[in-house]
């Protein structure tokens, strides 16, 4: 149906919606803690931190993520950014062409550092 109004989704609803996408995959989550990020430390139960840029039905996504260890990082990676493409797309009618990813640090889940020293 056309002539019914126009959708306009927000860079931070984007945002937001970029972030709860990539936590959806197991070993990806974000950081947590600390004062303006000082301090902050690696949590997979937190949320990635997201960036979008808007242009016109197209985004392109930058997120900083946190990978559980030990975990294959380019595998993982390419998880994240399939994830992130296809379900922001779908939920959101927007696409998303790119999916850029830095890992800011790693978890060590329970017992792995006493395994790692």
């Amino acid at each position: 149906m056309t002539g019914r109004g126009r959708l306009v989704i927000s860079q931070h609803v984007m945002e937001q919606m970029a972030s709860q996408v990539a936590s959806e995959i197991t070993q990806a989550g974000g950081t947590s803690g600390g004062l303006l990020g000082i301090g902050a430390h690696p949590d997979l139960a937190a949320r990635p931190a997201a960036k979008v840029e808007l242009s016109g039905q197209q985004a392109s996504v930058s997120l900083d993520i946190v990978l559980g260890y030990p975990t294959p990082l380019a595998a993982t990676t390419d998880r994240v950014r399939h994830h992130v493409m296809t379900k922001v797309s779908a939920l959101t009618g927007v696409e998303v062409t790119r999916v850029d990813i830095d890992v800011t640090g790693l978890h060590l889940t329970t017992g792995q550092r006493e395994a790692v020293r």
